[in-house]
């Protein structure tokens, strides 16, 4: 048997929507300790996964790989479309699971368009396969016009950049009780529709903020700058997404990230992807306060929820025998 763990990420948004550019999407975001997906995976002479969510998945990496099954038990997972990168999670989870239950070598980064992610943010396979906090360079405007190519004909974006993050950075996690987020053929209509009208003006005000805010305060571990700087870009890439999510932000994320911001000791906030989840930057001495905080933002704003404070993975997934 092998085990395979890896741990969520966070996606806080892309460096451009607008094909009026040379490259389309170039993902930000960065891999957390929890929560977890982990699977167990034995040899078999056929897919044996009575978990119907991770089957989908698992099927796939066995078509992938030409291998005549696996055994999968799913040991622990969290909510999909939360905005923490399930899909990614548990497609390259079972790849290489499946892989290393038959003594095979693997690359992630070569087949995950086989498996149908990478179509847009390469954030979900740079994160699983190395943690920290990663910029991808998109994908040629020629190559992906309205939409995806068919599944495998584009190649992963590359990684620009990726840094590890201190130790000491934690992220404050609110999940509102609330539908889940885009997903499937609903988020690929929606993306279509954004990127069709998307202003290229927003992407020229994104590219200093990354290459003279960004990059330079997660490189010198500077906390506050990164954190007004991913608050800053959630919001620029939420002028794209307005008039398919209902605002700049998902309500009520809107409301919940006025009032952490609002906090002593968040240096940023955010939402991660088309949500529900938020996030909150903050350090280890700030970490029960802020938690107190989105507690009782949840409790003003009405609404039902989970609060977790997780840390950084800057090691990405683990294989145990």
């Amino acid at each position: 048997m092998t085990r395979v763990s890896i741990g969520a990420r966070l996606h806080a948004g892309f460096q451009n929507l607008s094909l009026a550019r040379d490259r389309l999407y170039g993902g930000i975001g960065w891999a957390i300790e929890n929560p977890r997906v982990v699977l167990a995976v034995e040899q078999a002479d056929e897919l044996v996964c009575p978990h119907e969510t991770v089957e989908p998945y698992a099927r796939r990496a066995i078509d992938v790989l030409d291998l005549p099954g696996a055994e999968i038990t799913v040991e622990r997972r969290f909510e999909r479309h939360a905005g923490l990168g399930s899909g990614t999670r548990l497609a390259l989870a079972s790849l290489v699971g499946i892989a290393d239950a038959y003594d095979r070598a693997v690359d992630g980064r070569e087949l995950a368009p086989d498996l149908g992610r990478g179509g847009r943010s390469g954030v979900g396979i740079a994160t699983f396969l190395e943690g920290g906090f990663v910029v991808d360079g998109g994908h040629p405007v020629e190559r992906f016009t309205h939409s995806p190519p068919e599944r495998g004909t584009w190649t992963t974006p590359p990684v620009v950049a990726r840094h590890a993050i201190p130790d000491s950075w934690r992220f404050v996690l609110v999940m509102p009780t609330v539908d889940a987020g885009q997903s499937g053929s609903d988020e690929d209509a929606s993306m279509r529709s954004i990127v069709e009208r998307a202003d290229p003006g927003i992407a020229d005000e994104i590219a200093p903020l990354v290459t003279q805010r960004l990059l330079p305060a997660i490189a010198t571990g500077d906390r506050s700058a990164f954190g007004a700087a991913i608050t800053r870009l959630g919001r620029l890439n939420g002028a794209w997404y307005a008039d398919e999510q209902g605002g700049v932000y998902r309500p009520p994320a809107g409301q919940l990230i006025e009032r952490l911001s609002k906090v002593s000791g968040v240096d940023g906030v955010g939402q991660s992807s088309w949500g529900p989840t938020i996030y909150a930057i903050t350090g280890t001495d700030s970490t029960d306060r802020v938690c107190e905080a989105a507690e009782d933002a949840l409790s003003e704003v009405g609404v039902d929820g989970e609060v977790s404070a997780v840390a950084p993975d800057n090691r990405g997934f683990a294989l145990e025998a």
